[in-house]
């Protein structure tokens, strides 16, 4: 059985749902691009314990997973896209287990039917939509999905779900609306409507897609997999006024190991997995349930 988050659009509050149609208005790109320049600006050393402190402390960053000490962050951006002490996450040595790319907080999950993914109660959308591609879509259906939010809080890499190898990837455009709660509940087709990235893996388990979906403030996303795919002088694809090329074909296909790093996001925003039949979702998985990378999310089986 599909697992839903237990929200509806009614049960959204008032506030919100004035401030999401009022970004809904909104140039959320240029406005995004400007909390991006402003999250670049570089902090004097001096400075950098009361801002960076202050943010870590606001949102419940642990720094105590962090490769660095705060001060040593220039930037909010650095921060935010810090990366973890070595060893502070593991990865199974089975190859035919998905685990989560990200640490964050499951959403929906389930099984799609007739090509067709649960965003919240009530709210679904197509998987050719979300991909930008009906006929890569198409060996998904009747697959498993699963989506997972990642709050500012959380360690904001992606990571490979399983060893496998990246034979394509895509940036479709779309807008940047707030992938939060309230919004998941209360937007139509969001995950669809928003800008992100699609990773294609061919692994043990079939087709993966990885869906890096993007979000107000920032909206920026780099691919670890390619760092060329986004020019010599900017490493992210998303959000940009001079978009690099939209589609990438890798032959011969680029490696990934369990646990390799693939993209990162710029604050923000939510992964989508989807795999084909054949996959069976790790039991305890409600809506809520806190991850981290590596925490074991289906295997095979049908």
């Amino acid at each position: 059985m599909n697992q839903v988050p237990d929200t509806s659009p009614a049960s959204v509050p008032l506030h919100w749902r004035g401030t999401l149609a009022t970004l809904n208005r909104l140039p959320q790109g240029a406005l995004s691009r400007a909390f991006g320049w402003l999250a670049d600006r570089r902090i004097p050393s001096p400075l950098r314990g009361l801002v960076l402190g202050g943010f870590a402390r606001t949102v419940g960053i642990r720094m105590d997973e962090a490769e660095r000490p705060l001060r040593t962050y220039a930037s909010v951006n650095e921060l935010f896209v810090r990366r973890l002490r070595d060893g502070t996450r593991t990865w199974p040595s089975d190859p035919e287990l998905l685990v989560s790319p990200v640490d964050g907080i499951l959403g929906a999950s389930g099984t799609m039917e007739d090509g067709t993914v649960l965003q919240a109660k009530g709210l679904s959308y197509r998987a050719a939509d979300l991909l930008g591609s009906p006929e890569e879509a198409r060996p998904f259906s009747g697959g498993r999905f699963l989506t997972l939010y990642l709050s500012p809080r959380h360690y904001h890499r992606i990571h490979t779900p399983i060893p496998g190898t990246v034979r394509s990837a895509r940036h479709v455009p779309g807008a940047l609306l707030p992938v939060n709660g309230p919004a998941v509940a209360r937007i139509e087709r969001l995950f669809a409507r928003n800008e992100r990235l699609v990773a294609m893996l061919e692994t043990a388990l079939g087709r993966v897609a990885v869906v890096a979906v993007g979000a107000y403030n920032v909206g920026r996303i780099s691919t670890a997999f390619d760092p060329a795919w986004g020019g010599a002088e900017r490493s992210w694809i998303t959000n940009r006024t001079d978009p690099p090329p939209p589609e990438r074909r890798y032959d011969p296909a680029i490696p990934l190991g369990a646990g390799d790093e693939i993209m990162a996001f710029h604050l923000g925003s939510t992964v989508v997995l989807l795999t084909e039949p054949g996959v069976t979702l790790e039991p305890g998985l409600l809506p809520g349930t806190e991850v981290t990378v590596g925490t074991v999310l289906a295997r095979s089986g049908s």
